[in-house]
């Protein structure tokens, strides 16, 4: 049984995967995995096995990919302004989110993630540390938790540099882990492959 946190999950769906198929015909978060789940079912899968609930968000038209998010059991949240990048995004499913008192934000492209390391993060949040990061090998990755004080920061995010500003200008929760799972996204299918 996972650590039960009491934050809400974040996973940002909403990219163009322009990388992974040039064309747009394939979605890379729709793209099996060898255990048959798509990438993105697999990353909300081990989100939810920490936290009670993910708002997952995603473009307008991607009625598939949100089908399969809600059948991982994420609500889903159509952003017109993710077209603007992650920033957008984040906030979307910030401002959808009236209960929430933290999150800990995920990537969709991102399925290797250790449920041990959502846990140490979760923990850390739930224990009162307002921003909190998974390190590898020096590297920050994901996913990263946010306590409520950075509510109207989050809010105020677009374009498409996401949270990063906010990662270096406070004082930020460094969890060591052994889990390369926390750098490793799918940007194409040689990526995907290396899964």
């Amino acid at each position: 049984m996972a650590y039960a946190s009491l934050a809400t999950g974040v996973l940002l769906a909403a990219g163009t995967g322009s990388r992974f198929d040039p064309e747009g015909l394939r979605n890379k978060l729709l793209a099996p995995l060898p255990n048959g789940l798509a990438v993105a079912h697999e990353a909300a899968h081990r989100l939810l096995m920490v936290v009670p609930r993910v708002i997952a968000v995603v473009r307008p038209g991607a009625e598939t990919l949100a089908h399969t998010l809600n059948e991982a059991g994420c609500d889903v949240v159509f952003a017109a302004a993710s077209v603007r990048g992650m920033g957008a995004s984040l906030a979307a499913a910030i401002e959808s989110d009236t209960e929430g008192e933290s999150w800990i934000v995920a990537l969709a492209d991102m399925p290797r993630i250790a449920v041990s390391t959502i846990e140490a993060v979760a923990r850390e949040l739930d224990a009162g540390k307002p921003l909190v990061a998974p390190f590898y090998d020096g590297q920050r990755g994901h996913p990263v938790g946010f306590g409520y004080g950075h509510r109207e920061a989050l809010l105020a995010l677009d374009g498409d540099a996401g949270a990063r500003a906010l990662l270096t200008s406070q004082t930020l929760t460094r969890i060591g882990v052994d889990d390369p799972g926390i750098l490793r996204d799918i940007d194409t299918p040689a990526d995907l492959d290396g899964l």
